[in-house]
């Protein structure tokens, strides 16, 4: 399944906050929405997520049009942050979500119970939602979202608040859920992180998306013993199982590899890119 929007627009009052902007993802891959502050991305994903009318453009699934109400039943919105019902649990609000998507009052306290588990909130299932840290609560906001197993997520600043384990947990769960058949599209400005799970990257600027110009794969920094840290070498490999398959090689071939390791910075360069472009 590809869900495509072509030249959505957005305007509130003079103020033109999406511009035209185009995008595509498909079921297996994870996108990256990169932009600065003020770029349009939330109000795109608002759109994308049938929760937005855009002024004009369309959304389509597969290359037919598709309304919002059915736009919604397939879409997991995470905004960057997850109000709360606070005097209900972690439980009651994961089952209230199941209930509003149509899950059976018993499916739905049984998804709940799933996503806690899942999300490592077992554990306060029964406590009032104010009781959790701005972590925990979008961890729970990251449950939500699963709530109706949706075909595509649109994360928006999903490891905000989050610790570091949380943040690496959150990233394999995303590409478990992309090979799983999710199409995933993840706006944030954790580039670093956003650089180690998406497939490719969509940028935007001014209420415009354009394709990054990013190259295929991924480089990787190479350093053998008695090799001094400025002669280390980096390659490039389509993949991880490639990459992989070079470092066994090279073990087999008896060399003595003390570094290897993937140094990406082409993401944080095409957006610092665009700050070089405001100047």
């Amino acid at each position: 399944m590809t869900l495509t929007a072509n030249g959505l627009s957005r305007t509130f009052g003079r103020h033109v906050a999406v511009a035209g902007a185009d995008i595509s993802v498909s079921t297996g891959s994870i996108t990256g929405l990169v932009g600065p502050n003020g770029a349009g991305k939330t109000t795109l994903l608002l759109m994308l997520a049938g929760l937005l009318q855009p002024d004009s453009g369309t959304i389509t699934t597969d290359g037919a049009e598709i309304d919002a109400p059915r736009l919604r039943s397939m879409v997991g919105w995470m905004p960057d942050v997850f109000g709360t019902w606070d005097s209900l649990t972690a439980g009651e609000i994961l089952t209230t979500f199941g209930r509003l998507h149509g899950l059976p009052r018993t499916d739905a306290r049984r998804r709940a119970v799933e996503l806690l588990e899942l999300v490592h909130l077992a554990e306060f299932a029964d406590r009032p939602a104010h009781e959790l840290s701005r972590g925990q609560k979008q961890r729970l906001g990251f449950a939500r979202t699963l709530v109706h197993r949706p075909r595509v997520l649109l994360l928006d600043e999903p490891a905000s608040g989050m610790d570091p384990r949380s943040r690496v947990e959150l990233r394999d769960q995303l590409r478990t859920l992309a090979d799983s058949g999710c199409a995933v599209v993840i706006s944030s400005h954790i580039l670093t992180e956003l650089s180690e799970m998406v497939d490719d990257v969509i940028i935007m600027t001014e209420g415009r998306t354009r394709p990054s110009e990013l190259s295929a794969g991924h480089r990787w920094r190479i350093r053998e013993a008695n090799q001094p840290a400025a002669s280390a070498i980096t390659m490039r490999f389509a993949d991880e199982r490639a990459a992989a398959r070079h470092l066994a090689e090279m073990i087999t071939a008896g060399r003595q590899v003390v570094e290897f390791a993937r140094v990406d910075t082409e993401l944080e360069d095409a957006y610092l890119a665009l700050d070089a472009d405001r100047t």
